[in-house]
């Protein structure tokens, strides 16, 4: 989000959330950023957590910090976001750094400037650039496993052609500036899209790090969880899913097998959905 501060430092001691998310049995945080807080030096190189709060009015949000982690509010942005990946290294979780946005917002829609290469905020020497000063950054950490190359290309501008040219010289740049890391590919729309590569897979060079993403989520199909039989729907989404994206764990000729993380899915937790309680009881456990 704007404030570029990970949420939740307002409300309990950083270590105390980290040691709550191992309790719970978690062993991983994919922790989001945006590419311009770690490429542009003018705005984000000093900003403090209690300024970039204060410059958007959040002073709830303000007081909650200097409350529960009150050794964050002079910190740079930059050097807080640093403390939250060490936190949860210290209580044993890993963590996969997730380039969610260019220009630091709410996340996602088609035309918010954020979406594909060439949008608005997505200058690819400027992503690239973030890339490698986060691979650089956290290059050591040996709780930072992985490094999510894009959230969820989007919008109409994406094309197959500039996936795979920006894609491997990103997968490059990551690999090349830290080698100890998972490089994690996400695919077209909004991630829900590799078909592609079941006739045209990236360049297996490096070292067996290469991992691709995917989400799996009901949107665009709530109509038919709720009117239709949920068995079929299962099946039919479960289909879907494996063509566009699950069979990469699968070897095929001309292509190796290739690990496949579903970085994301979810369901409004209310209960008051229908399609999402359908979904989330039937899809997310039947394919594999």
């Amino acid at each position: 989000m704007e404030a570029v501060v990970p949420e939740g430092l307002s409300e309990r001691p950083v270590a105390e959330i980290a040691s709550l998310v191992a309790s719970l049995g978690f062993n991983c945080v994919r922790l989001t950023y945006a590419t311009f807080t770690w490429t542009d030096d003018a705005k984000y190189a000093s900003l403090t957590v209690e300024g970039s709060l204060r410059s958007l009015g959040l002073m709830d949000a303000v007081e909650g910090v200097r409350r529960n982690n009150p050794s964050l509010m002079g910190l740079t942005v930059r050097d807080a976001y640093e403390k939250v990946v060490d936190a949860l290294g210290d209580a044993r979780v890993m963590v996969v750094l997730d380039n969610h946005v260019s220009f630091p917002m709410w996340c996602c829609t088609g035309n918010d400037g954020n979406g594909f290469f060439g949008d608005k905020y997505f200058d690819p020497q400027v992503w690239m650039n973030g890339l490698h000063n986060v691979a650089d950054r956290f290059k050591g950490k040996s709780q930072v496993v992985g490094m999510s190359m894009r959230n969820e290309l989007r919008g109409p501008h994406q094309n197959v052609t500039a996936w795979y040219n920006y894609v491997q010289q990103g997968a490059a740049t990551i690999h090349t500036t830290n080698p100890n890391v998972l490089v994690i590919i996400s695919g077209l729309n909004f991630d829900t899209d590799l078909s592609f590569l079941g006739s045209k897979p990236l360049p297996s060079n490096l070292d067996h790090k290469l991992v691709h993403e995917a989400h799996w989520y009901s949107f665009g199909k709530h109509h038919q969880w709720e009117t239709q039989d949920p068995g079929d729907v299962c099946s039919d989404d479960t289909n879907a899913f494996d063509q566009k994206a699950g069979f990469l764990i699968r070897p095929a000729v001309g292509r190796e097998s290739v690990p496949l993380f579903v970085s994301e899915f979810g369901v409004d937790q209310t209960g008051a959905n229908m399609a999402d309680n359908r979904y989330f009881t039937s899809s997310n456990f039947i394919w594999s």
